[in-house]
């Protein structure tokens, strides 16, 4: 089948959020699909400036078309626009300046759906939020899937998402939360519907290798010694030697922003620190606010993906402090390698992925973080535990096959009709010349 992903911005060097979940999607479908992304030249989320050139490229066995916005964004402009319309009355029409204001605006690819649409046997459009989603869907609704990564955000309540979610026939749900949460305040009647999430990768001799090391360690009975136990020099021991990283590692991966409960992990960690915590704070990722310069935190950077594998099972534990996620793959990649969680409380997907699993903590305040960390670094037994807890938990809910699985259901479904009639045709044409050969056979 020919597949389209429909994404506000797309490449090798955005990590993080719905454009890497998509091309993770994109790139494994590919390899049974004839798969195309349809996507701005944007790689700058904040002004969604033209930074890619125009037209068709090929990354990792996907064609990508691209299309010049048509505008840039003011963030400081948008922001306060954002802030008036989300407190005061006001019209369909202020709704729709706001999503123009809010960007990427790209009328050119809006006019590439439009025209070639039909070429596609299902559009897969990844998240809620942006104008090519918004106007996207009403193209060809009947062969569209949605994947809203959605969560409770001011945003959301706005009225031009209201029709936006019972468009699609058919969405992809990142969790059931999301689900929970979409469906109790939005009118959702997709003809198919799937929780699918994000596939990981799970290594078999990394699996394996805990198992051997949890399974001998849970032998010991020396508690002085289990406790002295601050990490295992056996797993990411490159990372920890790149960077010069010797006591327990407390690890942060994606943007590193306030927005991403960033400010309020360094004071937290502050806290800890205070209280004779030995750890260090590695960020990995993008720096979009001041870091502070002390010994106990280590900011590692933009890593490629085989350093940032090495990152997470390094770590003793990975932190998640964003209040707003719909699935968190740094949860689950965290779980894939072994390594357990810290994670804000305020997100009900990350209490839920904590739950289920059984491999990692929440905290609602500083205290519970300290407590929990703490707990977490020092109880190796428990730490290595969790450990397998998580790794079976991503095999079992979030490996590539469970997930493609589900994506392959809902393409057949939503491409089920363009096929028959396609099937139909091709079986008339072929009766139409077969007919014509006997005529002409005749004497």
């Amino acid at each position: 089948m020919k597949i389209a992903f429909i994404v506000q911005r797309y490449g090798t060097e955005i990590i993080g959020g719905s454009e890497y979940h998509c091309r993770l999607v994109a790139e494994h479908l590919s390899e049974k699909h004839e798969v195309e992304v349809i996507t701005t030249c944007a790689k700058n989320y904040i002004t969604w400036e033209n930074e890619y050139p125009e037209g068709t490229d090929r990354i990792q066995g996907v064609t990508v078309r691209r299309f010049t916005n048509s505008q840039t964004r003011d963030i400081d402009s948008f922001n306060k626009y954002s802030d008036w319309i989300f407190s005061n009355p006001h019209t369909d029409h202020d709704e729709e300046e706001w999503l123009k204001q809010q960007g990427p605006w790209c009328p050119a690819l809006i006019n590439y759906l439009e025209q070639k649409h039909a070429s596609y046997d299902a559009l897969i459009f990844f998240t809620y939020l942006y104008a090519p989603t918004v106007l996207g869907l009403s193209v060809a609704p009947k062969r569209s899937i949605l994947v809203p990564t959605a969560h409770d955000e001011p945003a959301i309540r706005l009225n031009i998402y209201k029709s936006v979610f019972s468009k699609p026939a058919a969405m992809a749900y990142n969790t059931t939360v999301e689900r929970g949460f979409l469906k109790n305040n939005f009118s959702i009647i997709p003809k198919r519907e799937e929780i699918v999430g994000c596939g990981v990768e799970l290594s078999t001799e990394n699996h394996l290798n805990l198992e051997k090391i949890d399974q001998a360690f849970l032998e010991k009975d020396d508690e002085d010694s289990a406790s002295s136990m601050k990490s295992n020099p056996m797993r990411g021991s490159a990372f920890r030697r790149r960077h010069r990283l010797y006591a327990p590692i407390v690890l942060y991966g994606g943007r590193i922003d306030p927005g991403k409960g960033c400010e309020e992990l360094i004071e937290y960690f502050n806290a800890y620190v205070n209280q004779k915590g030995d750890a260090t704070l590695a960020l990995m990722g993008l720096k979009l606010m001041p870091i502070p310069e002390t010994p106990f935190i280590k900011f590692a950077g933009m890593l490629s993906e085989t350093e940032r594998l090495e990152a997470l099972e390094a770590a003793d534990v990975v932190v998640v402090p964003s209040p707003h996620e719909s699935l968190s793959l740094l949860a689950l990649e965290a779980f894939s390698v072994g390594t357990p969680i810290l994670a804000s409380a305020r997100s009900d997907v990350l209490t839920d992925h904590c739950q289920r699993s059984n491999a990692g903590l929440y905290y609602s305040d500083c205290d519970e973080f300290v407590e929990c960390l703490n707990l977490l670094i020092k109880d190796r037994k428990l730490s290595l535990s969790m450990g397998i807890n998580g790794q079976n938990y991503v095999k079992n809910n979030y490996s590539w096959q469970v997930v493609l699985a589900k994506y392959e259901r809902l393409i057949g479904g939503v491409a089920k009709k363009r096929n028959n009639r396609s099937s139909r045709s091709g079986r008339y044409q072929r009766r139409s010349n077969r007919s014509q050969t006997r005529t002409k056979q005749q004497p």
